[in-house]
């Protein structure tokens, strides 16, 4: 239906990450893109396993936040731990958590990685202080919302929709 949606109104799509497919699974490891929602931006992400799902919404709300995330280096690591929720809460609280640590303490993070479990979700990011400078800025992300906040499985593995605030 999305893709759909996006073939008949390609004027939607903002902007858009390439499809990175493992070569002899020919599997999609995760793809994200922007589309436009009133005066919010949306985060569309697609990834083959809920966990790389969550990484590539990190990696949306980077580019989001900035037009240039490969100028992010590594450098610092953020570990975040959520109590167990229902995907799409766990998903708002990831992104959440990264938001707030942009917020309050200017970091900016290129690379990350989930784990979940029965515990709830184990995330770690790696980025660096944001310099302007370097980092030029996308959009002003105000807070993510809940508003047509979706997580499902699809034929090809995962499909998250979230609204931010700008």
């Amino acid at each position: 239906m999305i893709d759909a949606e996006i073939a008949a109104n390609p004027e939607r799509v903002v902007g858009v990450c390439p499809y990175r497919r493992v070569a002899a699974l020919d599997n999609i490891l995760g793809m994200h893109e922007q589309f436009d929602h009133t005066a919010d931006l949306g985060l569309r992400i697609r990834a083959a396993e809920l966990e790389t799902l969550f990484a590539e919404a990190g990696e949306a709300l980077t580019a989001a936040l900035v037009e240039n995330p490969q100028t992010i280096a590594a450098t610092t690591e953020l570990r975040i731990e959520l109590p167990p929720d229902d995907r799409e809460y766990l998903l708002f609280d990831w992104l959440k958590q990264l938001l707030y640590h942009f917020e309050t303490e200017r970091l900016i993070c290129s690379r990350f990685e989930v784990k979940l479990d029965e515990q709830g979700l184990h995330g770690r990011a790696w980025g660096e202080t944001f310099d302007e400078s370097r980092h030029q800025p996308a959009h002003e992300v105000k807070a993510i919302t809940y508003h047509e906040l979706k997580l499902e499985p699809t034929d090809t593995g995962w499909l998250a929709e979230v609204i931010v605030d700008i």
